[in-house]
């Protein structure tokens, strides 16, 4: 296998890893971004609304659409960040610095890899997550959609590619500013444990990728929960005005909850995002890590 294919495939497993781990939560941070103000009095209340109402599998409601969207968001991410990090290190040893040295990448050359991947991923993710949260919002009696593709077929037919990438704009930015972040936290804590110890990458342990995943995950939502929610809004309104489109914009969609919902809405949810966030991302780099190194014996 070529390298740039063990990442992909590493990134996979990192990915499938990730949405098993933290699909229940993100359901709940779904239907609290996107619920009127008042709606739930906490993440619990959320919680327990789902699972009365709509039983324990509603928590995995939209799996299917992530499942195979984000293992191939998260291959292309670690596909992109890998070769970008080859990149970057090739570069620092031909400018005079020996292949150690070209090795430990700067934390600019670190956020341009992140960025550079979370534009690359959002491709993907963004009509993977605008199918996901779709369904996700739907309770059993008020149904749109009876699946992925069934959403993706009647999106497409009334609306075309546009409307499948609705809020792609917003997501975007939030998968460039969110992983050039994610990326150098994650990177700079290896790059310090390998210097503190005197060890190779492949050496570090298990729980230490799950670590570092773990604070990297909160890296992550620290710069972009807000722009996470926009995005949310968008992919849940209206896709014209004749079907009670509220936002123009995100930066309308901006104003509008600024003046209407105050500050507070843009962190609404964020108390099960940071419950989810250490497991779903300790995962993905567990996953990462340990389906390299297997790899790499082939």
């Amino acid at each position: 296998m070529s390298q740039t294919a063990k990442d992909l495939t590493a990134g996979t497993v990192g990915g499938i890893a990730q949405v098993l781990v933290g699909q229940p939560f993100d359901i709940v941070k779904v239907r609290m971004q996107t619920s009127a103000k008042g709606t739930y009095r906490g993440m619990l209340d959320c919680a327990g609304g789902i699972l009365r109402n709509e039983g324990p599998l509603a928590f995995y409601k939209g799996t299917l659409s992530p499942l195979l969207g984000i293992g191939a968001c998260v291959s292309i991410q670690f596909g992109v960040l890998e070769y970008t990090k080859r990149y970057f290190s090739a570069y620092n040893s031909r400018v005079g610095q020996d292949a150690s040295q070209g090795a430990q990448l700067s934390s600019p050359q670190l956020v341009i890899a992140g960025a550079l991947a979370g534009l690359g991923n959002g491709f993907v993710s963004g009509p993977v997550e605008h199918i996901r949260i779709r369904l996700q919002i739907q309770s059993n009696t008020n149904a749109v959609y009876r699946g992925p593709f069934d959403a993706i077929n009647k999106i497409a037919s009334k609306y075309g590619v546009r409307g499948i990438y609705k809020g792609q704009g917003v997501t975007f930015l939030r998968e460039a500013m969110g992983y050039g972040a994610y990326f150098l936290a994650y990177e700079k804590l290896v790059q310090r444990e390998m210097a503190l110890y005197g060890i190779r990458r492949d050496q570090i342990s298990p729980g230490s990728a799950i670590l570092y995943g773990a604070a990297a995950g909160y890296a992550l939502w620290a710069v972009i929960y807000p722009i996470d929610v926009v995005k949310s809004r968008i992919q849940t309104d209206g896709f014209s005005p004749s079907d009670g489109q509220k936002y123009r914009s995100a930066l309308h969609c901006v104003r509008t909850v600024w003046r209407t919902e105050g500050i507070g809405a843009f962190t609404r949810g964020l108390v099960p995002t940071l419950i989810r966030s250490p497991f779903a991302n300790g995962a993905t780099f567990l996953g990462f890590e340990m389906a390299s190194r297997l790899l790499s014996s082939i």
